[in-house]
């Protein structure tokens, strides 16, 4: 992020209320990716996708120019270019609805940028869902829900959150819950135990079984617990730029 930041701005035109110009701008954003090298269309805009910082899941997808994409470096925060007001848009400067940037890439054609975001609230749609792709054209998987797919794990965390809302007639994960943490740290142990002894007798294909079990049987503690699968991989996420510990 640049040196110089922005505490509060007006989402009308930030940078006059932050009174600098263009080439200020500039001589930011250069740093961190390079606008000239950016395949703007023939009415000076590039499609950016908004993707979800900590499971993948991609949530909408909409037009950016060279201030946008500047006034996104600058504040932090995603402004597109609103093709219909013809005017930046500050996503969220209405509903509350903001997305944190987090990070800025483009393809290798560089006539699309993948913006890496954290979205307050978890509503990035004007219909009040999550995501704005969230009809199904093509699935192979019949059974898929209408929320954009995210990673295996945030997909199983959402699957076992379900079936605690909504039991389901024999389904080893409602026997689970409804036998209580006992029963559930009971087979995490077993699990963990057979995850060691497939590592020692050196079985790959055991060992991937096994480790998939423990995964699943810890994400059922979680919920069981009432703890939000997101809020492990944020610590996760943060932990990767943490200090290297000696030991």
């Amino acid at each position: 992020m640049c040196k110089t930041t922005l505490q509060s701005y007006s989402s009308v035109n930030p940078l006059k209320e932050a009174n600098l110009d263009f080439r200020e701008v500039d001589n930011c954003t250069k740093k961190i990716i390079s606008l000239e090298r950016l395949q703007f269309n023939e009415h000076g805009l590039i499609l950016a996708i908004a993707q979800d910082w900590l499971d993948g899941a991609i949530l909408m997808a909409a037009w950016m120019n060279k201030e946008a994409i500047e006034t996104s470096l600058l504040t932090g925060q995603v402004h597109y270019w609103s093709r219909s007001r013809r005017k930046l848009w500050h996503k969220g400067a209405t509903t509350g609805y903001f997305q944190k940037l987090r990070g800025m890439r483009s393809d290798c054609d560089a006539d699309v940028l993948l913006l890496t975001i954290e979205q307050v609230d978890d509503i990035a749609c004007h219909t009040g869902t999550r995501s704005c792709f969230f009809r199904n054209t093509y699935e192979l998987d019949s059974a898929s829900s209408n929320v954009p797919p995210a990673d295996a794990c945030t997909e199983l965390a959402l699957t076992i959150s379900a079936r605690k809302n909504s039991p389901e007639l024999e389904s080893y994960t409602n026997k689970l819950l409804e036998g209580g943490s006992n029963r559930i740290l009971k087979k995490i142990g077993e699990e963990s135990a057979e995850f060691v002894m497939a590592c020692k007798d050196e079985n790959v294909d055991e060992i991937i079984g096994e480790a998939a079990d423990i995964i699943f049987h810890l994400q059922v503690a979680l919920v069981y617990h009432k703890v939000n699968w997101r809020d492990v991989l944020e610590v996760l996420a943060n932990r990767r730029n943490a200090p290297r510990r000696l030991s």
